[in-house]
């Protein structure tokens, strides 16, 4: 446990590979992972970056984490390059709210919503969904053939979200939504990179961006409107919230915050579980060892039934599964908060108005914690793996208060997900250039994900 207490004199920082403000800017846009590795090669705990002359402080410490997310979050807000980057779709949602009255009257009014026994409720849509998708397979796939599981679970990854928020078919617009994600997800990943110019100035790329959100914004609205329309009742999450009082200030959600919101709930809903879901089934055809553990649990307990919430407690491996594809793959890879105040972390001085910045994917790999990081396996994460290691060493969801709201959705999506295609089918990797990750504002695949399905 690293202790916070003040030494002697300041520590220092080192530096991120001696090189120039505009050089690192270069190297990071260029090969993100690669600059972060070579960064923490000499100092895997804690190293400073300048990116285009802004200072930034990348932590890589479970303790240090814990200290910015959790035991002094008030003074690290998101006032910082990366929420700036995703502000234009994000907006004042509650994924990217710098912070303050207004993210606390938000999570305040919204976490309700997302307890488990809420999440319980919304299982249903997500086997009536999974169990679609997989008689479309059988009929396109007698027997078996080759999927697309980055397209197909991110259309399915729409469809449950539609059907959980607002109580509707998502239908054919599902492909159209995947496209426009994925073109706002490049331009906001080259502006983080390389933040200039500002989003402000209209570049074609920033004006393509600002039609995209325009076209969502036009899509959002409209399934709002049809949310409201007379005669419509339903017990979805777009009605609990349009629904909710402040319990401090008697207040509901105001129009045009729920409208954020609901784009904030579709993003974060439709983006991290298409990966999460592909980056597992990716992991799970290359080793077919783990692929046969995780059939005879799958038969065991499931029997050949639909899995209900109550089941996913008692798929043990299949968690452990989904744990390591979070470690090696978490689609939120990184973060950054900006300095409130003059601070501290282990000696180490952390001024005011500079950022700090968090990236799971290297957290996830710190050689104290992890042995030998690029190799995928489940049982780092038996009870007793678990226990030997800090908490904040693994942080899929982040941690603290901003953790994320939709945690327990998310898991219980994955796992039921997973679930029923492993009920169904055996899975090979199709023949093609291996897969590697392209690390954008979230963690994708450089490719489609294809697999051979072989009907079990």
């Amino acid at each position: 446990m690293v202790t916070m207490t003040r030494p002697a004199a300041a520590r220092l920082i080192p530096e991120a590979c001696g090189r120039s403000s505009v050089a690192t800017t270069l190297a990071f846009h260029h090969d993100q992972i690669g600059f972060l590795a070579a960064a923490l090669r000499a100092n895997p705990d804690i190293v400073r970056i300048r990116l285009l002359g802004t200072p930034l402080i990348m932590v890589n410490h479970p303790d240090y984490v814990q200290h910015v997310l959790v035991d002094n979050h008030e003074n690290y807000n998101k006032d910082t390059a990366l929420f700036r980057a995703v502000r234009p779709v994000l907006r004042n949602g509650l994924i990217g709210a710098v912070g303050g009255e207004l993210w606390h009257r938000q999570r305040r009014l919204m976490q309700p919503s997302f307890h488990r026994p809420k999440t319980a409720a919304f299982v249903g849509n997500m086997t009536a969904e999974t169990a679609d998708m997989l008689e479309r397979w059988r009929q396109r796939h007698p027997g078996g053939g080759v999927v697309d599981v980055s397209s197909e679970t991110g259309q399915l990854a729409l469809r449950i979200v539609g059907r959980n928020l607002f109580g509707t078919d998502v239908g054919q617009s599902s492909e159209a939504l995947e496209q426009a994600f994925t073109r706002a997800n490049t331009i906001m990943t080259d502006f983080f990179r390389f933040p200039f110019p500002p989003l402000s100035v209209p570049t074609p790329a920033h004006l393509k961006l600002r039609r995209l959100i325009a076209w969502f914004d036009r899509y959002v609205d409209e399934l709002i409107e049809r949310r409201r329309a007379p005669g419509y009742q339903g017990d979805d999450l777009l009605a609990v919230l349009a629904e909710a009082i402040d319990e401090e200030t008697g207040e509901p959600m105001p129009a045009q915050q729920l409208h954020e919101e609901v784009v904030n709930i579709m993003i974060g809903g439709y983006e991290t579980a298409t990966l999460a879901v592909s980056w597992l089934l990716h992991h799970v055809a290359r080793d077919q060892e783990i692929q046969r553990r995780l059939h005879a649990e799958v038969d065991a307990e499931l029997g050949g039934r639909t899995p209900g919430f109550g089941d996913l407690g008692r798929l043990t491996y299949l968690r452990m599964v989904a744990d390591e594809t979070l470690r090696m793959n978490t689609p939120a890879w990184q973060t950054m908060r900006g300095v409130v105040h003059d601070d501290e972390i282990d000696g180490y001085r952390i001024p005011a108005r500079s950022g700090v910045y968090i990236n799971y994917f290297t957290l996830h790999r710190h050689p104290e914690f992890w042995p030998d990081p690029e190799r995928f396996d489940p049982e780092r994460f038996t009870a007793a793996g678990k226990a030997a290691r800090p908490r904040n060493a693994y942080q899929p969801f982040g941690s603290g208060p901003r953790i994320c709201i939709g945690k327990h959705f998310a898991l219980a999506e994955l796992l039921v997900i997973t679930a029923m295609i492993l009920q169904t089918y055996r899975l090979r990797p199709a023949p093609g250039a291996p897969v590697r990750v392209k690390p954008m504002i979230t963690l994708r695949p450089d490719r489609p994900i294809r697999l051979e399905l072989e009907a079990r």
